[in-house]
């Protein structure tokens, strides 16, 4: 099993990447764990390929693809939010749901650390988690992120509101 997760790399995302971006953006499932209002269309995704440029300190965000050679898209790890003043940024991860719970979370968040802490020199990460989505507050809390805070009634569902834990985790080697 450890091979086969270490054959997990992040690269930037391709035209060719249109249908799984498309499928993964417009999960209605995922939305209520986001600030998504709607479907993205298949226009508004070409044009986002066509124009980012994959620099989190020109687009203010970074978008990689977690693929393997043999199983193809596994998954989108995201950063967001970049603050270059507070040198920060958000971090967000879907997988498919057919690969959940094979490690490919964890493997492409240690990825995703060592590119922002060691190379981009990002001084922390965070994550906004609903405090009852247990299989991510168990990702992110063993990857050695912490809880430093609890925003009540932060996320709404239909009618009812959930709470969302603030989970940070420090650069290591600044």
């Amino acid at each position: 099993m450890k091979d086969w997760i270490d054959g997990i790399v992040l690269r930037a995302p391709e035209p060719e990447d249109l249908e799984n971006m498309l499928l993964f953006e417009n999960d209605r499932n995922l939305w209520p764990d986001s600030n998504a209002t709607g479907p993205y269309s298949r226009y508004q995704l070409t044009k986002y390929l066509s124009e980012v440029q994959n620099d989190v300190f020109a687009d203010r965000q970074l978008r990689l693809m977690i693929d393997h050679k043999d199983k193809g898209v596994l998954g989108i790890i995201d950063l967001c939010t970049f603050d270059p003043r507070h040198n920060r940024a958000e971090v967000g991860i879907v997988i498919r749901q057919e690969m959940r719970g094979k490690g490919i979370a964890r493997r492409s968040l240690e990825l995703l650390e060592s590119h922002c802490f060691r190379l981009l020199g990002i001084h922390q990460l965070y994550a906004y988690v609903r405090k009852d989505n247990t299989p991510c507050m168990r990702l992110f809390l063993s990857a050695g992120y912490r809880e430093c805070g609890c925003l009540h009634e932060w996320f709404r569902i239909g009618n009812r509101y959930h709470d969302v834990c603030l989970l940070q985790k420090f650069n290591p080697f600044s």
